[in-house]
């Protein structure tokens, strides 16, 4: 598989609600995945994604407390890379040079190494590798 980039958006608790708003624009059917289907004890979304007929991807999250700053319009878009090439983790570790790592590149339960940062100039980057 090709690498993508894509963006990323995160909502305070309609996640779900926006991603079926998105695909009865855009089309396709939006795949959702709650914190608690993760085996959180949160409520809301802990990740969806949309492809569209027409080639669009879009991934969304709900905001939950402790996945750092509060959520404010502006940080509220992100933007995410993911793929099977190995050069994507020198993607990640270049991104954070001079940043800060959010969650640091590891192997998750769905089978990808995943990581998350904010670069130098204060933009999050989601890094998925695999999976």
């Amino acid at each position: 598989m090709a690498s993508k980039l894509n963006p990323y958006l995160t909502f305070n608790g309609n996640c779900a609600e926006a991603m079926q708003f998105y695909a009865s624009v855009l089309g396709g059917t939006a795949q959702i995945m709650s914190f608690r289907d993760s085996g959180m004890d949160a409520d809301g979304v802990m990740h969806a994604s949309l492809e569209t007929p027409d080639g669009y991807s879009l991934f969304a999250s709900d905001f939950i407390e402790g996945m750092g700053d509060s959520l404010q319009v502006g940080n509220n878009i992100q933007v995410s890379i993911s793929g099977d090439d190995a050069k994507l983790a020198d993607y990640f570790t270049a991104l954070g040079e001079g940043g800060q790592v959010l969650v640091p590149l590891a192997k998750q339960q769905w089978g990808a190494e995943y990581g998350q940062l904010q670069d130098k100039y204060g933009i999050r980057w989601h890094v998925n590798i695999g999976g």
